[in-house]
């Protein structure tokens, strides 16, 4: 019996050493699956930075940095229209003009429809639609790209069209792990 007591207090410090250790270990974890999943996709560095910028990432599954990753797509995506919006309004110049609309023409139902259902159809483990919607998502924004190119020297939208083609780019990379398992 004495031995009991003897054993319970140590072993009682060890587990709390342990539980204090816990936390540290889990973001370790999570920063190590933050930069294991970014190194499979095209841009590690947009990944990486972008992932770990995010409220929640800390202690994330591959699924919940898939999620994010669309989440912060969307966000950029609403970002871009809402931008394009802006120019439409303040440009008097009808060479501009043309080129933008065509351009909140192809984000109008990325925003609404594309990404949104994108998402819902990720949250459902329809891998493999979700990743054509974000796919579909990333070809509007470089097709933007391109009208404006053809239209004038220097694009008003080309970091802001690049940006979320590669965040289109770095979820579509992240949902086919997922379907790989």
């Amino acid at each position: 019996m004495n031995s009991f007591f003897f054993l319970t207090p140590i072993f009682l410090f060890s587990l709390t050493i342990v539980s204090l250790r816990a936390p540290a270990l889990s973001l370790e974890k999570s920063v190590d699956l933050i930069k294991k999943t970014c190194k499979k996709t095209p841009y590690h560095d947009l990944c990486v930075s972008s992932l770990r910028s995010y409220p929640g990432s800390s202690g994330a599954t591959v699924h919940d940095l898939a999620g994010i990753m669309l989440n912060l797509t969307l966000a950029n995506a609403t970002d871009t229209l809402s931008f394009i919006q802006v120019l439409i309004n303040q440009t008097e110049d009808p060479q501009l003009e043309m080129p933008l609309d065509y351009c909140a023409e192809l984000y109008i139902p990325v925003v609404k429809y594309t990404l949104p259902q994108a998402i819902v159809a990720f949250d459902k483990s329809q891998y493999g639609f979700a990743e054509y919607g974000v796919s579909d998502a990333g070809d509007q924004a470089d097709t933007c790209e391109k009208q404006l190119s053809k239209s004038m020297a220097s694009s008003p939208l080309g970091d802001r069209n690049k940006l979320v083609s590669e965040l289109c780019d770095v979820a579509v990379a992240i949902i086919k792990m997922l379907q790989q398992g």
